[in-house]
């Protein structure tokens, strides 16, 4: 049965400042541009951590979807549900991973294991599932019980960038990302301390998710050694985040773990040497030659490879010029949707 209308689900609203909404809101409208009739549900906000009456809410909404089109559901929300509410799901259901929720950084392990367990029962009874990456797919079939013939990867697309490139002088280190423990902007904090030597200025992008977390960056930022060189810029606009990209020099992000990182896309089409961490997705998002890629949670060794590439004109030349190739060699948004839209057509009811 080919499908041509369906339903996605996800919490909260679609203009959330991350690039796992912008992965959802971006495919609603390339499945939309390819003539799919698609209807967005807002699940409520508080995944993955909601309260009993939103859980509720959320039950309402998914089990009242006729069996008539699947839904997507964001694993945000996907991953925390009740079990046997999603067994009560009439629609086919196709699970959107973007990563584990148990793969966040800062999780007790009571609260891991239960997260582990629910999204594993969860994803047993999907139809379908679509990651953002190879690494996602590979660690749902091997931790996880799902069948590889059930997996379906739709890599995020990229958008050509607009405008030139002009260095700012000092050079200028982005980092992009929101405000959570699991992006590790303390990380790279630190790391900028032990160059402070070097000629530089930084400017770190994203929204605040974590209070207390943005309040330690704060901290960190005002010292004598920071304090002048970095911007804590919050979030941006899509105009002013595009400005940034074209004064960077380095894009740095010490990240504990990414499910893909479109951010290492955006550097990548914007031909900037990448700085990060050789954890989840990343050493297969991050192109060869493109980049640096240390061990996560070491400060000295982000600091040295940071080191290296402000000492080095020449390898920062290299390197972007390969990372210049590799974002040239990405694919846009249809073709996510269109690799969506094929999992969709696949899915019959009562499957």
């Amino acid at each position: 049965m080919k499908f041509r209308r369906a339903f996605l689900a996800v919490p909260g609203d679609l203009m959330t400042p991350t690039g796992g909404y912008l992965y959802d809101r971006r495919l609603l409208a390339a499945l939309r541009a390819l003539d799919r009739d698609i209807t967005h549900i807002a699940l409520p906000r508080t995944f993955p951590e909601p309260s009993p009456a939103d859980l509720k809410t959320a039950a309402e909404q998914l089990v009242a979807l006729p069996p008539a089109g699947p839904v997507i559901v964001d694993g945000l929300a996907f991953g925390a549900m009740d079990p046997a509410t999603t067994a009560r799901i009439r629609a086919p259901i196709v699970a959107l991973v973007h990563h584990p929720l148990a793969e966040e950084s800062g999780l007790d392990p009571a609260r891991r294991d239960a997260l582990y367990r629910s999204e594993r029962d969860n994803l047993a009874l999907a139809a379908r599932v679509v990651v953002t990456s190879r690494h996602t797919a590979e660690l749902l079939t091997s931790r996880y019980g799902v069948g590889s013939g059930r997996i379906t990867v739709a890599r995020p697309g990229v958008d050509p960038p607009s405008g030139e490139s002009r260095a700012a002088d000092p050079p200028l280190i982005l980092s992009v990302g929101i405000l959570v423990p699991r992006k590790g902007h303390d990380l790279l904090l630190r790391a900028l301390e032990k160059i402070a030597d070097r000629p530089w200025q930084a400017v770190i992008v994203g929204a605040t998710r974590d209070k207390c977390y943005a309040r330690q960056l704060a901290q960190l930022a005002a010292t004598d050694a920071l304090g002048r060189r970095v911007r804590m810029a919050g979030c941006v606009d899509a105009e002013e985040l595009a400005r940034l990209y074209q004064r960077a020099s380095i894009f740095a992000l010490a990240t504990r773990y990414e499910g893909h990182g479109i951010v290492f896309d955006e550097a990548s089409m914007h031909g900037l040497p990448i700085v990060s961490c050789t954890v989840g997705a990343v050493p297969e998002t991050v192109a060869p030659g493109s980049g640096c890629l240390v061990p996560p949670e070491d400060p000295d060794a982000l600091a040295k490879a940071l080191d290296h590439l402000l000492g080095d004109a020449t390898l920062r030349s290299t390197m972007a010029a390969a990372s210049k190739r590799a974002g040239a060699a990405l694919r846009g948004w249809d073709d996510t949707a269109r690799r969506v839209a094929a999992v969709i057509d696949s899915v019959s009811a009562g499957s």
